[in-house]
């Protein structure tokens, strides 16, 4: 399960003086690899399942003879049943956690990582061409290096290595976005450049010809690879373990960051309530590892010790318990693995039964002596129940041989219960019965509070219906979110020959350059420079000779002689003037044009073969001086998604269908129908 690397040969014109790591190789057979590639043609199929059903219900709609009917619907079924099959396979993927664990883990309970989203190839090279023969009036041929250099990238990002030379390359990729973005896409131009990303729990492709989904995609796939490293890291260590906490904390920071800032995503993966339960997840992971960490070094038979752990465990039962009703909750539950929804529920019973099988060790196993500290224990034992039984205190329970044996007993019952409840929970979910390694961690957790149990009852006992109380929840280290400093990776602009940025962006207008032949009178060029890079015509004399060749005030100087002074300063273009001879030089320069852009033009959006949506509505102008009476309102357009109680939901969110069915256990739901497609429009977009 180790990533292969592809050696480093493609030169990072992007500022570094060395090569740029490429991904790992696709074709490696590694497990992740294999899996990857699953999930890749998974995706294929179910888009070549969308269209065919597409195509069928177009033609049920469009004949009239019944006999045809009758074959389209028979086609229909069996489109919807290969779809149904294909979620299956989909989900599978996303239950395969043993592919991401240390290949040494044969002691610890298996972590969630989460897959990467695949994407198709984009080719950046002719639009790009285009845009730089036309908009900035250079030859795009030489640039052929640099957009070969920024598709190389961009595939490596594909196929990262999990360890920080692949989050940096992810990152570095992610921090030329808005360089690329403010060079080439105008917000009143299309490129013609469609970004295809697909849908992680559904496998449904989405495509936006604008930067958002690619960035928003990117940092998914950021979070996606510390959570790929976390479940990696040897949690037989302490070194491991620290690995493991700060890449969930980091997973977990990054989601939260795009949650945040990409608010109107289009793919279901990357919406709020889903981004939400995905951060819960990857924190409670990390509360895990910090538990982990804390058992380590091994737990003290000791009081104090006991009940600090039992907190310890509760916290991280409670965490999980949280995940896991976040994960139940509508639309969730239909495209959360089943596998995930009960791992989280097998872990609140596990370590609840912990946290109850401690404090039975302490109440058990300890006796309040004379030299203890009494007040102490009946402090700490106060602060582990948030309510005792009626007529009982701590200190009664402390003092009191009978009562502690009784409350002790009650907890161990109790532990034995939740041990019972999580091996019942496991058998019910054949992805989970793969993981031999926590039916194992169960088993041996069962049988310990079952032997505490036999070693503290005897048959002659009468039966004790005494329930245990709940145990607060409590840590001295709790997992936070924590962004990365990866994310905000410094790169040097591939297109940087094109100049800086604050002048020759795709937002600004220019003429082309002009060449303007200077000759000066008495040393004198007839004009002052001013600015930055690059530099400014002011104070221009209008008699003098430039004036007269067409040099304007406020022109740039985009070149010297033979020279390219774009990124020159005012000092250093002089220096090439001061010598000019009576003969002259040429000079090039460009003049800024109005960059009121006109109307914004829509942001095309497609989604499988659905009908083409639009991301972002047409920005609004005043027309004040038009008859109120002649306007039109125009409902904004909305994101189609599967089925049709979704059709008037946000543009913003891709909401699934969803049924509410009885039943509070999450393996009681059925596999997630495919929605007819009958609501699509005829003229839908394929691509």
């Amino acid at each position: 399960m180790t990533d292969a690397l592809l050696p480093n040969g493609i030169k990072d014109h992007g500022g570094d003086s060395n090569y740029f790591r490429k991904g790992c190789n696709p074709f490696a057979q590694t497990g992740r690899s294999k899996l990857q590639s699953k999930r890749a043609s998974v995706n294929q199929q179910i888009i070549k399942q969308m269209r065919m059903r597409a195509g069928a219900e177009n033609l049920l709609k469009a004949t009239s003879n019944n006999k045809v009917k009758e074959m389209v619907l028979l086609e229909l079924s069996y489109v919807n049943s290969n779809l149904q099959l294909l979620m299956g396979q989909l989900e599978g993927l996303n239950s395969s956690v043993e592919v991401y664990q240390n290949t040494q883990e044969t002691a610890n309970i298996p972590l969630i990582a989460l897959g990467l989203k695949e994407t198709k190839e984009v080719d950046f090279s002719t639009p790009f061409k285009d845009i730089i023969l036309e908009h900035y009036s250079e030859d795009g041929n030489s640039f052929e290096d640099e957009i070969a250099d920024l598709m190389d990238l961009r595939q490596a990002c594909r196929t990262p290595s999990r360890n920080e030379a692949g989050v940096e390359l992810v990152a570095k990729y992610f921090s030329h976005l808005p360089l690329m973005e403010s060079r080439f896409f105008s917000p009143t131009r299309q490129t013609g450049i469609f970004f295809t990303w697909y849908d992680s729990f559904t496998g449904v492709p989405v495509c936006q010809q604008n930067l958002s989904l690619e960035k928003a995609s990117i940092l998914f796939n950021m979070g996606a690879l510390y959570s790929q490293i976390g479940t990696r890291s040897d949690r037989q260590t302490i070194v491991g373990l620290e690995e493991a906490i700060s890449s969930f904390q980091k997973a977990a920071g990054i989601l939260n960051h795009l949650k945040e800032t990409f608010t109107h995503t289009p793919s279901y993966d990357m919406s709020p309530a889903m981004l939400s339960m995905l951060i819960r997840m990857m924190l409670a992971q990390a509360q895990e590892c910090l538990f982990e960490k804390t058992a380590l070094p091994g737990i003290r038979n000791q009081f104090f010790s006991l009940l600090k752990m039992a907190q310890e465990a509760a916290k991280v039962s409670e965490i999980y318990d949280q995940v896991h009703q976040s994960m139940i909750q509508t639309p969730i539950k239909d495209n959360v693995p089943l596998f995930w929804s009960t791992m989280s529920q097998v872990k609140t019973n596990h370590y609840r039964s912990m946290a109850h099988y401690f404090v039975a060790s302490a109440l058990l196993d300890h006796q309040l002596g004379p030299s203890d500290d009494e007040d102490q224990q009946e402090k700490t034992l106060s602060q582990v129940y948030d309510r005792l039984p009626e007529g009982r205190s701590p200190l009664d329970i402390l003092k009191k041989k009978d009562e502690r044996e009784r409350i002790g007993k009650a907890h161990i019952r109790r532990a034995l219960r939740g041990h019972e409840e999580a091996l019942r929970i496991y058998s019910l979910c054949h992805h989970l019965n793969k993981l031999e390694v926590l039916q194992d961690i169960l088993k041996a957790s069962h049988q310990r509070s079952l032997t505490k149990k036999n070693e503290n009852e005897s048959e002659e006992e009468f039966a004790d219906y005494m329930e245990a109380p709940d145990i607060i929840s409590k840590t001295e280290h709790k997992a936070e979110m924590e962004v990365p400093a990866t994310t905000k990776v410094k790169v040097t602009d591939f297109f940087q020959r094109l100049g800086p940025l604050s002048v020759f962006s795709a937002k600004q207008r220019w003429t082309a350059p002009r060449t303007i032949r200077l000759c000066p009178e008495d040393r004198d060029l007839g004009f002052t420079l001013k600015g930055e890079t690059p530099v400014q015509v002011v104070s221009l004399d209008p008699l003098c000779p430039a004036a007269a060749e067409g040099l304007k005030e406020g022109d740039y100087i985009v070149a010297v002689g033979d020279t390219d002074c774009k990124w020159m300063g005012v000092s250093e273009v002089m220096r090439l003037l001061k010598d000019v001879n009576e003969e002259g030089i040429d000079i090039q320069v460009v003049s800024m044009m109005d960059s009121n852009p006109p109307m914004p033009t829509k942001s095309a959006t497609f989604c499988g073969n659905l009908p083409k949506t639009y991301s972002m509505i047409c920005l609004a102008y005043d027309d004040d001086d038009k008859n109120p009476k002649s306007r039109k309102v125009t409902k904004k357009s909305s994101f189609i998604s599967w089925g049709l109680k979704n059709k008037l939901k946000s543009a913003s969110t891709l909401s699934l269908p969803t049924a509410d069915h009885s039943g509070a256990l999450p393996w009681n739901k059925p596999c997630p129908t495919f929605p007819s497609s009958s609501s699509y429009n005829n003229d839908s977009v394929l691509y």
